[in-house]
């Protein structure tokens, strides 16, 4: 979405620095600047002072209001400190798409649609097609099936709960709307199958000095109908795999010794995942930026669509130093294709990024997994089971569990990372309170590794 926060696991490790070179440490703006002004506003909206932040925010719009730079951080920072309704008071009355461009426009479309303003909205993306940036229209055909299905819930008497109007300090009666869910992110810094094996020997190759940070960020999913109310609901395959990807990529990063790669994975407070319906904006990416420890070099967005069993692929990388798109990969599969084509989009991402492994006996030696489309839906089941041990996702969120575990089980044998990925969740099933679900010992690819895996865990 156009304005989130993010969320860090309280397990997170803490990750490595940025790849940029030390050097002087980067003065502070100095005071009354447009940065140093934003900077003292966003404080304190995160301190909960909405009428300072306001203070601040009058005087920009005085000096600086037809700078889009100032418009589009203003509205960003007020939504993802959730101050909907003072988007829309403040910047529509503003708000001009062709001198101030569509990132803007998009935070505003966002709390138009978070406060139910249908009409508003309507004629808000009816301004931003007509700008006719081939770029930005896939993005807006995302925000255009949510204005759909919003109308449509109005129409039926169906509305889902209003998602601004009270500020973090209100308190919410019966007559009052809840407060704001912003869409959060949960930061996977390592293989997520490595969660819960931190007792094993030369697991995982040591990630010492600067190395260049990636992010892969979650998929969006603009063909996902219903998606408010998808967004309460145990995850499906579709949405698994919107995240398994990510996590994927990732981690096969994670073993070169050039990067410190993250996944980045949105949440929706504490009740369940969230769900992009478009594909990150730069004003998305720049939060992000912001945001993560030790700063990132590349980020990769994108989208992902499943029509009758077919998928389609669109994965963008960002050049964070320069804010540009620099590469765009683009693949389709057919579930016969998958893995095919799925190999080949790694192989040209590690091509692009110039990807070297690590020397022997520095950790597991990696290879990709024979099956990648099974192993992104191993990995998406891995993180739902690993967020709801650390309580950050109900257990409720896990979409039949008996079948989960009995598919990952299956394939416990098909590799060393893939028989302690069964062992990991295995060992966290019974934390969680899945118990009966849990099938007979799988066969496992039984490595010095995973026997100690094993051992390690009393399995």
């Amino acid at each position: 979405m156009g304005f989130f926060d993010r969320f860090s696991s309280p397990n997170k490790a803490t990750p490595p620095s940025s790849a940029e070179p030390a050097g002087t440490p980067t003065p502070p703006p100095p005071a009354g600047s447009v940065k140093a002004l934003l900077l003292s506003a966003r404080e304190k909206l995160e301190a909960k002072n909405l009428p300072g932040a306001l203070e601040i925010y009058e005087e920009l719009l005085i000096t600086s209001g037809d700078r889009p730079d100032v418009l589009v951080a203003l509205s960003g920072d007020l939504g993802s400190c959730g101050f909907v309704d003072q988007i829309v008071e403040l910047i529509a009355p503003r708000y001009d798409a062709t001198r101030h461009g569509p990132a803007t426009g998009i935070n505003l479309l966002q709390a138009y649609l978070a406060t139910h303003n249908t009409t508003a909205a309507q004629h808000l993306l009816d301004i931003l097609f007509a700008l006719k940036q081939p770029e930005l229209e896939q993005r807006l055909y995302g925000f255009s099936n949510a204005l759909a299905e919003l109308i449509e819930a109005e129409r039926r008497g169906q509305l889902p709960p209003r998602t601004g109007g009270a500020t973090p300090d209100e308190a919410t009666s019966a007559d009052s709307p809840p407060p704001i869910k912003t869409i959060h992110l949960v930061s996977i810094s390592r293989p997520i199958w490595s969660y819960g094996l931190e007792g094993l020997t030369n697991l995982l190759p040591p990630k010492e000095g600067k190395k260049r940070r990636v992010a892969f960020a979650q998929l969006a999913q603009p063909d996902a109908q219903d998606w408010l109310q998808k967004m309460g609901q145990p995850e499906d395959d579709l949405a698994r795999i919107s995240r398994g990807l990510p996590l994927w990529l990732a981690e096969s990063l994670y073993f070169c010794p050039h990067y410190a790669p993250v996944a980045a994975i949105a949440m929706s407070g504490k009740e369940h995942y969230g769900i992009f319906a478009s594909e990150w904006t730069v004003d998305n990416i720049r939060q992000l930026v912001d945001t993560s420890d030790g700063g990132l070099d590349y980020v990769f967005t994108g989208s992902l669509r499943q029509r009758n069993g077919d998928y389609n692929l669109t994965l963008r990388l960002w050049e964070i130093k320069k804010f540009r798109e620099r590469k765009t990969f683009q693949l389709q599969w057919t579930p016969a294709t998958a893995n095919g084509e799925l190999m080949q989009l790694i192989n040209a991402i590690h091509m692009f990024m110039e990807f070297a492994p690590y020397p022997a006996g520095s950790g597991l030696t990696y290879a990709p997994p024979p099956n990648p489309f099974a192993w992104c839906d191993t990995l998406g089941s891995s993180l739902t089971f690993f967020l709801a041990e650390k309580g950050v996702l109900p257990k409720e969120q896990i979409p039949t569990p008996a079948q989960t575990l009995a598919r990952i089980a299956a394939r416990a044998a098909s590799s060393e990372p893939a028989s302690l990925a069964w062992l990991a969740l295995r060992d966290r099933a019974p934390k969680i309170g899945v118990t009966n679900a849990i099938p007979p010992d799988a066969p496992l690819n039984e490595t010095p590794l995973v026997l100690e895996a094993k051992q390690v865990l009393g399995l």
